[in-house]
């Protein structure tokens, strides 16, 4: 298994590199945010656990970044920062476990163990393709079908459809749907959002007889076959 460790401080970096490899981890190592993204992407590994404090891109928003290309990529922080609103703040930005300095290795140890065995169980069960109805849309090849005919998307297009299709028949706000998939506070004063949703709406619903995404006036929006 690849593990990207993106940590700032050299002998750390190196300390906690020695301890994975004893576990018969491969480790990558990236010292600043800007190396790991690059890293991160190129190299496809398993796992990535991340400072909080990083140079060039922090730890917050590299993982934000991360997660918005590659969702199911599980991500430890590893961090000296340990208040509760440090770990929201974490989970909040995608992480999907938090470790707070100093650590015992067993530990970590045993939680990268569990996320990367959930995350194969995971990627199995799902394998990487989301449904509805005659709408599919594989997560890793980033293929987007319906009634077998590609849909080209844009990369935020495709954020947006990958946002409802785990949300499915659920009615989203135009404030959740920008904070999810904007990772921003929607601002009322603007209609980008409404602009986005009937960008999708010409692609995956016209020229097709049963429409997916609906309009709940004064709520917000629902992808459903009903």
């Amino acid at each position: 298994m690849r593990i990207l460790l993106v940590e700032d401080e050299v002998r750390m970096a190196e300390m906690i590199k020695r301890g994975l490899e004893e576990y018969d981890f491969e480790v990558l190592v990236a010292f600043d945010g800007e190396m790991g993204k690059k890293m991160a992407l190129s190299m496809m590994p398993d796992l990535i656990i991340m400072d909080l404090i990083l140079p060039k891109i922090n730890g917050l928003d590299l993982c934000k970044e991360i997660k918005a290309t590659m969702p199911e990529l599980p991500i430890i922080m590893l961090t000296a920062l340990g208040t509760t609103d440090d770990k929201v703040e974490g989970f909040d930005a995608g992480a999907n476990d938090y470790l707070v300095k100093p650590f015992d290795f067993r530990e970590l140890h045993v939680r990268i163990r569990a996320l990367l065995q959930r995350n194969s169980q995971n990627t199995s069960q799902m394998g990487y393709v989301l449904r509805i109805a005659d709408l599919e849309m594989n997560v890793q090849t980033k293929v987007v079908k319906r009634a077998d005919q590609i849909i080209d998307l844009t990369p935020k297009e495709f954020r947006l459809l990958e946002y409802f299709l785990r949300n499915q028949s659920r009615v989203l706000s135009r404030a959740e749907i920008g904070e999810k998939v904007w990772d921003t506070t929607f601002d009322t004063g603007t209609n980008f959002i409404d602009v986005y949703i009937n960008y999708l709406r010409k692609k995956i619903d016209r020229n097709f007889s049963v429409p997916l995404i609906h309009t709940k006036s004064g709520m917000g929006f629902i992808l459903t076959d009903q």
